[in-house]
């Protein structure tokens, strides 16, 4: 199950609307959280939602059937792959997780920081 059902910063039933307003209410870099992805699609089960830099990111958390490894955003050579979705939000609270912004095509980064709980 990904290891996200027992995870504070994982909102099961929450839809995308719901997470950008929770994280803008927040209002904090690095704020997160994770829920199931819009599409319901197998290989992309769940979607990572940051807030940062006044912008809210969905990046999407892909699942390869391959290896049973979770990885983000779209497949890249040389990509992180991790064991379950938890891993994931440890590692990038350690290290600086990338935000494409596709639409002025710029790059930032940011830690995972503030936990959002959608109420």
């Amino acid at each position: 199950d990904a290891g996200v059902h027992s995870k504070a910063w994982y909102a099961a039933t929450c839809d995308r609307k719901t997470a950008e307003d929770a994280l803008y209410r927040s209002n904090k870099d690095g704020s997160f959280l994770i829920r199931r992805s819009s599409g319901q699609d197998s290989r992309q089960p769940y979607t990572l939602v940051v807030f940062y830099n006044r912008r809210v990111y969905n990046i999407p958390i892909r699942f390869i059937e391959s290896t049973r490894q979770y990885a983000l955003g779209r497949e890249k050579s040389g990509e992180e792959r991790f064991d379950s979705v938890a891993e994931i939000v440890e590692n990038h609270q350690r290290t600086s997780l990338v935000l494409i912004d596709s639409q002025n095509n710029t790059k930032d980064s940011t830690k995972l920081k503030h936990i959002v709980r959608v109420s």
